[in-house]
């Protein structure tokens, strides 16, 4: 046990073990969650919707158009990029509870095997009946794994994280050579029939396409399962690190984060987006994940800066306090708003540009900041939150 004997005491000493909240993980969680929708309103609004995300030749947009120009705009700054800075963020959260078991003497993975079996129930039941692009169930397999890693060593860990991320790359630039290879022009016409599924189809039937297609649409958190892996202890190891903390130590380590991931990330994204449908995979799963470190170093430096929260920052910190309540609760908006069975607006202003679905975003966006700050004024957790500490500890 001495190898676990040293990670807790490395742990505890970030973690600080007077229960107090790190203020930047707060914004940083509501930016990555405002940061995902940036990525998914398009696919709500699309034709053809979570079925009409899988065409290739509709994975990166053009600039040739003022609408392309907006929705690659999108795209450079946040497919990919704030899904991958989540999950580091899921990674963060798992080093803070075991550090936490670690302090009250309780065994791990212990009961946190249940937490992350009822968070695969609840991404389930919101695949089944929100969102194919669901990131819950993925998160709760992938933290299943690295519970159990964070019992071995931290040599163990390294090496674990390197070879998830060699796999990773590997399975990435194979599928990336096979789609720039491929003779196959991408056949990028979604089926009529999915279309009015969406824009006019009951909401019974989207339920049962999303069960039929089942394997296509669960395709993602599969082949992006050694990347999980990565994000989630390189979540652990900066953590660890301290690179979270209000510190010398923190800023430092996030203006080196700030200076790589922005002036590495940033460039090399723009080029994976400019080259179009065929680096669509790498963009998405390989370059991101460097541009969501600049992130960490950029909000960071942001914070760092603020002596008052103004209504932004509140916002933030509330989203990111409330992030599994409010990340269902934008799904559940835009479907409400953009499907057939709520507003139907995506068909109804489909030949209007990108400026609605822009609007669109921002709108969820001061939604859910605004109910979320209220919400903790009366609650000391999202709705989402509170049932689940319920149901784990009945």
């Amino acid at each position: 046990m001495t190898h676990t004997d040293a990670t807790v005491s490395r742990t505890s000493e970030s973690a600080r073990p007077t229960g107090r909240r790190l203020p930047l993980l707060d914004v940083l969680r509501g930016a990555a969650i405002l940061g995902t929708l940036m990525t998914n309103v398009w696919i709500f609004t699309g034709p053809g919707a979570e079925w009409g995300a899988l065409q290739s030749d509709s994975g990166e947009p053009s600039f040739g158009s003022a609408a392309g120009a907006v929705e690659g705009t999108f795209s450079v700054l946040a497919n990919g990029k704030f899904l991958s800075l989540l999950t580091i963020l899921f990674g963060v959260g798992l080093a803070i509870q075991y550090g936490s078991a670690a302090r009250r003497g309780q065994p791990w993975p212990g009961r946190y095997r249940w937490r992350a079996l009822f968070l695969f129930g609840e991404g389930t039941v919101h695949f089944v009946l929100v969102f194919a692009w669901d990131v819950l169930m993925g998160y709760a397999v992938t933290a299943l794994l690295v519970a159990w890693l964070l019992t071995r060593s931290e040599r163990a860990q390294r090496r674990v994280m390197w070879w998830a991320a060699g796999a990773h790359l590997t399975v990435i630039g194979l599928l990336t050579a096979g789609l720039a290879l491929s003779d196959d022009d991408g056949g990028g016409t979604v089926s009529q029939d999915v279309v009015d599924l969406y824009a006019h189809g009951g909401y019974p039937d989207q339920i049962a396409f999303r069960l039929e297609n089942a394997i296509a649409l669960r395709m993602e958190p599969v082949l992006t399962f050694f990347l999980l892996v990565f994000l989630f202890l390189l979540g652990v190891r900066l953590f660890r690190a301290g690179a979270f903390g209000a510190d010398e130590t923190g800023r430092r380590l996030r203006a080196r984060l700030l200076a790589w991931g922005i002036g590495l990330g940033l460039p090399l994204n723009v080029a994976a987006v400019l080259a179009g449908p065929d680096l669509f995979l790498l963009a998405r799963y390989g370059t991101a994940p460097l541009l969501a470190l600049g992130y960490i170093g950029l909000i960071g430096a942001v914070v760092d800066r603020v002596r008052r929260p103004g209504p932004l920052m509140t916002g933030l910190t509330s989203v990111g306090r409330t992030a599994l309540s409010g990340y269902v609760l934008q799904n559940v908006l835009c479907v409400l708003i953009s499907y057939g069975i709520g507003l139907g607006l995506a068909q109804r202003l489909d030949d209007t540009g990108p400026w609605w679905v822009v609007g669109l975003w921002v709108t969820v966006c001061a939604v859910l900041m605004v109910g979320s700050t209220l919400w903790l004024r009366r609650f000391s957790a999202g709705p989402l939150e509170s049932v689940q500490k319920w149901a784990l500890r009945h």
